[in-house]
């Protein structure tokens, strides 16, 4: 290691980025799925979760929410379970406790609440400190809290004299403790604080409405079991289809579009299909992803190593002829040249868990928050790094230690046992070929990962994005409250304009009905999504009117605007054509405008038929259009400052949240921005192994070739032909990984692109960009090192044997 310092050091700097991308890429992967993994039975606990088929447009959508009877009626009448666990998520909500002299202490937005019953805890583990789990959430009016809400809450009283203390609810549910449990230190998804019973929402003002409505599903009611045993989840799924069509007959012209299915515990943390919107879920791509990177890092590093290990074979040539002639069996040199690969993975290894504290630090906006790394009190961190040391050392070593252990010793005494055999050569050129192929497809991918990104960020999507914020009270049903929240927020100086509605343009709540328009000669029934707003707010989104008129201001639905899709579904080639059409859209409405075609959604997703309709009860949103910011870049936040003051007079007891929109669309693509930073730093990485691996190759070929540079010199050879001479093979190398690069990364960048309804075009200057790229960066260290080898003294050069 000594003597050749550079070899040694490139090699460990080479497996201490693979090794650290894996320790640090292994924490996230064991950390995401350690979720809910210490339940009893956990393999046996289910989620039911719901498909529903949109009957005329044949569009599936997936939820986690399911119909609120559905749970009495499972326990009732479904055979085959163990436990079954319906609850409800509550909002944010103010909890009141009673103090001294009867004044009650405020605590506002509490969070982390759930109405449960009492199977809730027979299911998923919980330490109870005071209470009976039996009957703690059995009757109306009781709540259990955990050791950190009681002692918020009861800041004096000890866990025992918490019970049979009194909590209000939203100021008018008066509810008693029955029971304290410890707050759960494992990972999990259930961390909810505060339990309040379920039987509470049916007999009190807090009932939401369609509460006994099969046909309704809201994404804050879900529904756990565990199953028996011997219990098979078709069997289930079986009765779950009987029980839905025993309870809730459709029309029979209409076909049976609702389904249920069964979610297991283990992918309850991994964005899905019915999850696809939760903020918090670990995105599995992003992880296969990442185990694929510290895969390819790993390889590149071995790559290296042998590389640069075979290179060198000749010169350890000598040593092996002696150590056999004194009586070294080939198994004693195996071992010896392991051990050696296996210190110099060590060593990269230490550096690596010395990084790791730094790295996670670094890579913090990306790193889980729950994430820890403490080397001597993990100890699955330790056996995976003892693992991995062993599995590097073998993988780098192992074929080394074939070769160089095969020497035989008459011929390496007399100089003839290594002269640069061609299946070395075609080995080290195959493995050089296999690293740039590995950096050039990491490079294009980046690049068209980042083109795509750009190209959702920055294309129009039919409506105004930038300077607009929205907030909302999503649990008021005031219309005198809003329309003096308004009427403040418009008064405010930095206010352009102001807008009340459900949701914004694009926003992934959405609200689809089945509507119908009788042409005359047939009846067109169409699935259509429905927005609510006021007359401003297609004013403040610059929503262009291609026909007809805005709406007018109502309480109730009166009038629609429908857009261009909706309009030529309906089969008007002239938007003006659907003009006064009557759409029955829960009653007959006239069509007053046509709207031009925004995206709705990501541009993941296509654009559907939309109408836009008034109704007071539904306008949950306060969209604000800002006025140009001032140039100390101060007006925005003084308006938000006096937006904030106007939101606490109408709504004290409520904290004042907003977003920007425009942010709040680009987090629509967060996981394919976390795969963009995933890719870019994977390609610096590959780039800079495969970098070294090839200045490893070069410094050697330079040195096995000095004495013929020397010659070439003293004949008349110019440093350019030179440097032209020993360039040549490698540039050779990375052209040819290039164009082995081109259709894997065209192929794997087209299946990605599919996820997209609106996409980049695949060009073709991303594919000559990344090549371009490499091949300068080949070009760089080639000429570096040959010019130095071209321009030496030619009489040092031939001095060296």
């Amino acid at each position: 290691m000594w003597k050749n310092k550079i070899f040694s050091l490139i090699n460990i700097i080479g497996l201490s980025i693979g090794i650290s991308a894996s320790l640090v890429i292994y924490l996230i992967v064991a950390y995401d799925f350690s979720f809910d993994t210490y339940h009893k039975d956990g393999n046996r606990i289910y989620r039911v979760v719901e498909n529903f088929v949109l009957p005329l447009s044949g569009q599936t959508h997936k939820g986690a929410a399911v119909p609120s009877p559905l749970g009495n009626a499972v326990q009732n009448e479904i055979t085959g379970l163990d436990v079954v666990s319906p609850f409800r998520k509550g909002e944010p909500a103010k909890v009141s406790v009673p103090g001294a002299a009867g004044k009650l202490i405020v605590f506002k937005d509490q969070k982390n609440i759930v109405f449960a019953n009492e199977n809730y805890f027979k299911l998923f583990e919980y330490t109870w400190v005071a209470g009976n789990p039996k009957t703690s959430l059995q009757q109306p009016y009781q709540v259990v809290l955990t050791e950190s809400n009681a002692k918020l809450y009861f800041p004096k009283l000890s866990t025992f004299d918490v019970v049979g203390k009194e909590l209000y609810f939203d100021d008018t549910v008066r509810t008693t403790i029955t029971g304290v449990v410890k707050d759960i230190t494992q990972h999990t998804d259930f961390n909810y604080k505060t339990f309040f019973s379920r039987i509470t929402l049916e007999t009190t003002s807090l009932k939401p409405r369609f509460w006994e409505r099969w046909d309704h599903s809201q994404g804050v009611s879900q529904l756990f079991i565990k199953l028996s045993p011997h219990t098979t989840t078709p069997n289930i799924k079986t009765q779950l289809a009987a029980l839905y069509k025993k309870h809730y007959t459709r029309d029979p012209n209409d076909p049976e579009v609702r389904s249920f299915d069964l979610q297991p515990l283990s992918g309850i943390h991994f964005k899905s299909d019915y999850d696809s919107h939760s903020p918090g879920l670990a995105d599995k791509t992003v992880l296969y992803g990442l185990l694929a990177v510290a895969a390819f890092l790993l390889l590149l590093a071995c790559i290296n190593f042998i590389n640069l290990t075979t290179a060198q074979a000749a010169q350890r040539a000598k040593e092996i002829g002696i150590r056999k002639t004194i009586g070294s069996s080939r198994k004693q040199l195996i071992s010896q040249f392991l051990s050696e690969t296996f210190l110099l993975t060590l060593i990269a290894t230490i550096i690596s868990a010395a990084l790791t504290p730094i790295l996670l630090k670094a890579f913090a906006k990306f790193i889980p928050q729950g994430l820890t790394f403490d080397l001597f009190n993990q100890p699955g961190i330790l056996i995976f790094l003892l693992g991995l040391v062993a599995a590097v050392s073998l993988l780098s070593g192992i074929y080394p230690a074939i070769v160089l252990s095969s020497y035989k010793p008459i011929l390496v005494l007399k100089g003839q046992a290594y002269t640069g055999k061609t299946s070395a050569v075609w080995l080290r050129k195959g493995l050089t070929v296999s690293q740039f192929v590995i950096a050039q497809v990491f490079v294009i991918a980046t690049l068209l990962v980042s083109k795509q990104i750009n190209y959702t960020l920055s294309k129009d999507m039919g409506f105004k994005k930038n300077a607009v914020i929205y907030f909302g009270n999503y649990t008021d049903t005031s219309s005198a409250k809003k329309k003096l929240l308004m009427n403040k927020l418009n008064a405010i100086p930095g206010v352009a304009m102001a807008s009340l509605s459900m949701d914004p343009p694009a926003s992934q709540s959405t609200w689809i009905g089945k509507m119908k328009y009788q042409d005359g000669k047939k009846e067109i029934e169409t699935d259509v999504q429905v927005k609510i707003g006021d007359t401003n707010y297609i004013k403040l989104y610059q929503i262009k009117l291609l026909a007809g008129t805005n709406l007018s201001q109502s309480d109730t639905m009166n009038s629609l605007l429908i857009n261009e899709t909706y309009a030529h579904i309906l089969g008007f080639t002239d938007p003006q054509q659907a003009i006064g059409k009557y759409i029955d859209c829960y009653g007959k409405k006239p069509v007053v405008g046509v709207i031009q075609d925004f995206n709705q959604t990501s541009l993941h997703e296509a654009i559907t038929p939309l109408l836009i309709t008034t109704e007071i009860n539904s306008e949950r949103t306060f969209n604000i259009a800002l006025q140009p910011q001032n140039a100390e870049g101060t007006a925005w936040q003084t308006a938000i400052n006096q937006m904030q003051k106007a939101w606490k007079e109408v709504y004290p007891e409520k904290d004042f949240d907003y977003a920007f929109l425009d942010e709040s669309i680009a987090e629509y693509y967060t996981a394919e921005q976390n795969i963009n930073t995933l890719m870019a730093w994977s390609s610096g990485l590959t780039i800079f192994i495969s970098c070294l691996g090839l200045l490893g190759l070069v410094i050697y070929i330079t040195n096995q070739r000095t004495k013929e540079i020397g010659i070439r010199k003293v004949v008349g050879a110019t440093v350019v032909q030179l440097v032209s001479l020993l360039s040549k093979d490698f540039l050779k190398l990375v052209i040819l990984a290039f164009i082995i690069a081109i259709p894997i990364a065209w192929w794997g960048a087209h299946i990605w692109l599919q996820g997209f309804a609106y996409k980049t075009a695949l060009s073709w200057w991303v594919f000559l960009a990344g090549g371009i790229i490499m091949l300068l960066l080949a070009l760089i260290i080639l000429g570096l090192r040959t010019f130095k080898s071209a321009n030496a003294n030619p009489v040092k050069s031939l001095r060296t044997e």
